[in-house]
């Protein structure tokens, strides 16, 4: 067994390629056969709101957000805050979070969390209101 491994994102499946959420969503975690960890790749392109309104959050996970290209609009509970490319977000369990991107550039994020083998993850199926500078559904572009 070696003791790396290496995946590009963009090889890995896009669980949202025929759906109509915008933007990409690719879990790595499986590909990179990792023991503790789990990583996600997101793509959001311009002007998407990427969970389509709704929220989530975790009754013990901690995640990792990375923003690498672009600015992302997230809402934390009540607060809502630009976070530009360079950042990185640390989001406590039971905190409810969503993002969208209501600018003119891509956005590039990676999630990161411990790796579990179940889903602590609870949907908030109305958590914003839609944004008037981000679309709900996929370009068909």
């Amino acid at each position: 067994m070696k003791g790396f491994s290496i995946v590009k994102a963009k090889d890995v499946r896009d669980v949202y390629a025929g759906t109509d959420v915008p933007g990409e969503f690719r879990p790595l975690k499986d590909a990179l056969k990792t023991d503790q960890v789990a990583i996600t790749y997101l793509h959001i392109p311009p002007h998407s709101d990427f969970e389509q309104g709704t929220g989530h959050y975790h009754d013990k996970i901690e995640e990792l957000y990375i923003i690498t290209r672009g600015t992302l609009t997230m809402r934390f509970d009540n607060n809502i805050v630009k976070v530009p490319a360079g950042s990185v977000v640390r989001v406590a369990p039971k905190t409810k979070r969503s993002h969208r991107n209501e600018s003119d550039e891509l956005v590039d994020m990676w999630a990161i969390s411990k790796r579990v083998n179940f889903d602590d993850s609870h949907l908030i199926k109305i958590f914003w209101e839609a944004s008037e500078k981000a679309a709900q559904k996929r370009s068909n572009k």
